[in-house]
């Protein structure tokens, strides 16, 4: 299946100040795949060392970081020979050796002629055990499938086209398939084994069972998470984050079992595992837009919309015949759609506005910028929902450049309100 990442990669490959790059993301999001697909594809060998699949790997490490000797020793031990730019090297699971992500120092240093690619899950919980070697690595992030890659993935590609364009008003019929397979995505998500199993199968109940094998994959990982946390603290938290979404989070409401502290370290363990994001209040909005974030106000979103459905327990064969795409989970869906689609997009930073005031609060969904301007963002029925909130945003902050407003109606602007009504299949793409 085609990845964004891909074209990601060859530019990386080509760079003539190339650094030793780290490919982070959460497990299953198909770090493995695109690496062996992007060696196939533009070198003539490539050499896979998976340190979770034969462990004695790590050992190569422990004496020192001569990258000489280790690039020797790897020959020897996979009796392949290291061609520079001829040769791709991928260490794949390299949090479980944490003396190889060191390493990739002196790579830049003594060998840089070599393409190196290192890819892992927890890395965070790596990297705090090292000395991570900034400025002589790159990083790149990788997530789930958006929906441009799922459309890609089902053979639309001219619809997939339309996405990477400027929103624009296209046709009833085609703004009308490209809400019917929005509605798949909601439903099927994008781990890539559940991107493949739907489109072989198109099926959501084959598609839902192997939801289920990954959320479970999921929790089993979290024993690798103590003794940070309590499993079962974590597990919990985990659970109803997912059905948390569009709400400012209150820790107490995630759990009523453990302390406020505990419920804390859970959730922010699991961002660092990449499985949540935390999108921060931001007030004023003025850029740079992490500058004024609240810490201490905040919602989340969920790594992928098809877990998160599936662990919030919705009734899919109800859920999937409502008429309107946004009314599906009370919106919830739709605003996890858009919040994932922006991290994506904008390289896993999200903010929203809140205001609280004696007199009356104040929230609109998301906080975003492009090309220097800074827009309000909204996620609304086109049949319901004010748009009260954004309307005071406009007002008290005049150098925002417009208000954004994400639904299924097709597009339309009101200029004189500073308006921009897009269909909400754009979310990923350049406002």
């Amino acid at each position: 299946m085609k990845r964004i990442i891909d074209e990601q990669l060859v530019n990386w490959k080509n760079r003539k100040r190339r650094k030793p790059l780290i490919l982070r993301g959460a497990r299953q999001v198909g770090k493995t795949y695109s690496l062996k697909y992007f060696g196939n594809s533009n070198f003539d060998d490539t050499i896979f060392i998976d340190f979770e699949k034969i462990p004695k790997y790590v050992s190569i490490f422990d004496t020192d970081f001569d990258s000489r000797r280790i690039i020797r020793e790897i020959e020897i031990l996979t009796q392949k020979r290291l061609i520079p730019g001829k040769t791709l090297l991928i260490f794949d699971e390299i949090q479980l050796a944490p003396r190889a992500i060191t390493s990739l120092r002196y790579f830049y240093e003594e060998a840089p002629e070599i393409h190196v690619i290192a890819a892992g899950s927890l890395l965070e919980f790596a990297f705090s055990q090292i000395s991570v070697p900034v400025g002589r690595v790159q990083f790149m992030f990788m997530y789930p499938m958006n929906f441009y890659e799922f459309l890609l993935a089902n053979n639309f590609n001219e619809l997939a086209k339309i996405l990477k364009e400027k929103p624009q008003k296209l046709s009833t019929v085609i703004h009308n398939k490209l809400l019917t397979e929005l509605k798949n995505y909601f439903f099927t998500g994008g781990m890539p084994e559940c991107v493949k199993t739907f489109v072989e199968s198109n099926n959501f109940i084959e598609t839902n069972e192997v939801l289920s094998e990954i959320i479970n994959s999921f929790k089993l990982d979290f024993a690798k998470y103590t003794p940070r946390i309590d499993i079962n603290c974590l597990t919990e938290t985990f659970n109803m984050v997912s059905k948390s979404i569009g709400q400012q989070i209150k820790y107490s409401r995630l759990s009523s079992y453990f302390s406020v502290p505990t419920i804390k370290k859970a959730l922010f363990l699991l961002e660092k595992a990449r499985l949540v994001k935390i999108a921060y209040s931001v007030n004023p909005p003025s850029l740079p837009l992490n500058f004024s974030t609240k810490k201490n106000i905040f919602k989340a979103v969920f790594l992928d919309i098809g877990l998160m459905q599936h662990i919030s327990g919705i009734d899919y064969g109800e859920e999937f015949t409502k008429a309107e795409l946004l009314n599906i989970y009370n919106g919830a869906l739709a605003e996890q759609f858009v919040g994932q689609e922006l991290f994506m997009a904008k390289n896993d930073e999200i903010f929203y506005w809140s205001r609280q005031a004696k007199s009356s609060n104040a929230e609109v969904d998301f906080i975003t910028q492009s090309n220097n301007y800074i827009y309000g963002v909204e996620v609304k029925s086109s049949a319901s929902g004010s748009l009260k909130s954004l309307h005071l945003l406009l007002k008290e902050n005049p150098k925002i450049k417009e208000g954004i407003v994400f639904s299924s109606r097709e597009y339309s602007v009101i200029p004189e309100q500073r308006l921009r009504f897009i269909p909400i299949y754009y979310a990923g793409s350049e406002i």
